[in-house]
């Protein structure tokens, strides 16, 4: 891809959210304006290298995408009625598209309440991921279907029906207040975490990972960070995604295998990235209570300021994993916790935690429970337990690249083939 092609992707995806927020905004019809806002951002994409960039990309953007509105209201003749309630509510000269110097664009930025309308309460999580890629981040159908490799034609129908039941619970712009802010906001950072996490390590696939979710889900938290700057939790999730990234040059091999931690070598780690992250992180911890987003983020800074794994600060580690649990039992988070407890005070105290995990019904299947289990027990010395819990866990992941590292494994320890 060319420069100039690159950084007017860069720029309508900026832009999408803002674009697609003044539409709601005087027009209403949230799946109708997203339909018809990427259909202009097509349209830039396809005529903006040639013809350059105009004055005023947004507004060229809310132009073309009116019309595109006005066209669909005036020629679905099965959607009669939506047509008349949405001239009643807006003025029949907007719906006219006048020319682009004529339309009006305020400096509103609605991309906050956006974000709250794509997390809104009655949509499933998969639903949520799906439609902030597309109305917020600005991505085709084809390539959020292309990421979570799934047929495009299951993704459509998944955005298809998502915009519908925001339509039906009657989502609107208005942000939320009190409580019910805090909450919607919960779930928006709940949403990227979830979007970061499948681009980093996917679950499923040949590919260990999915960069361009992970770039996507940085580029919206940044955003989203810009909009709630007081927000520690916010600040704390990217500086979480920041030192996770950090990692991602030494996080495979030549042949895209999987490499861990204690095997990556860390000068490949992205320095600005890590800075970065621990400069934020350190800014908002001390503001007063932290949250678990601002825990881990932490504990993502040990790792990345050490050395090696021998001189990484495991009691901090323990320690900083002993304060996350409190904010609610999490089988993930007690796994990681007992490969700390592991390095602090040796492998077995770490094998007697994850017996306890085995009657979580959340995890015991998973195959990072006997992935884990096999690591402390290669640390114990026990080979042949090992090579048969890393078998175990090879067989339950969906991943490939994950499956031949752990077969490997096993396969080093002494194991027959799988």
């Amino acid at each position: 891809m060319s420069t100039v092609r690159r950084e007017i992707e860069d720029l309508l995806r900026e832009l999408a959210p803002q674009v697609l927020g003044t539409l709601v905004r005087r027009h209403g019809a949230f799946d109708l304006s997203e339909d018809a806002v990427q259909e202009a951002l097509l349209a830039a994409a396809v005529q903006w290298p040639d013809t350059g960039v105009p004055d005023s990309p947004r507004g060229w953007l809310v132009t073309v995408a009116s019309r595109r509105l006005a066209d669909r209201v005036r020629g679905e003749a099965a959607r009669r009625r939506r047509e008349e309630a949405l001239a009643l509510a807006t003025p029949q000269s907007a719906l006219l598209a006048p020319a682009a110097d004529a339309v009006p664009v305020t400096d509103r930025d609605d991309s906050l309440a956006l974000l709250f309308l794509c997390c809104h309460p009655a949509l499933s999580a998969p639903s949520r991921i799906a439609l902030t890629l597309r109305a917020v981040g600005g991505l085709t159908t084809a390539q959020i279907a292309a990421a979570f490799l799934v047929p495009e034609a299951t993704m459509a129908q998944r955005i298809s029906r998502a915009k519908a039941a925001v339509g039906k619970a009657g989502g609107t712009l208005a942000l939320p207040e009190g409580p019910e802010g805090a909450e919607r906001l919960a779930e928006v950072r709940h949403v990227l975490y979830l979007i970061f996490n499948e681009g980093y390590t996917t679950t499923g696939g040949t590919e260990l990972t999915a960069p361009e979710l992970s770039t996507e889900a940085i580029r919206l938290t940044r955003m989203l960070h810009r909009l709630v700057p007081e927000d520690a939790e916010t600040a704390g999730l990217l500086a979480l995604m920041l030192l996770t990234e950090a990692r991602r040059p030494a996080r495979t091999g030549p042949n895209g295998e999987l490499v861990p931690l204690a095997d990556q070598d860390r000068g490949r780690w992205d320095r600005s990235l890590v800075a970065e992250g621990v400069e934020l992180i350190s800014r908002v911890l001390p503001r007063g209570r932290a949250g678990p987003y601002q825990v881990q983020a932490a504990i993502a800074a040990v790792h990345d300021e050490a050395e090696d794994t021998d001189t990484t600060d495991w009691p901090q580690i323990l320690a900083l994993y002993d304060l996350l649990e409190r904010f609610g039992p999490n089988p993930v988070v007690t796994l990681n916790r007992a490969v700390a407890l592991a390095m602090v005070h040796g492998p077995e105290t770490g094998l007697a935690l994850l017996a306890e995990l085995e009657g979580d019904k959340r995890l015991a299947r998973h195959h990072r429970l006997f992935a884990t289990r096999a690591h402390l027990l290669e640390l114990l010395g026990d080979r042949k337990a090992a090579a048969h819990a890393y078998r175990e866990a090879a067989r339950r992941t969906g991943s490939a690249p994950e499956r031949r590292h752990l077969t490997d494994r096993a396969h080093r320890l002494g194991a027959e083939e799988v």
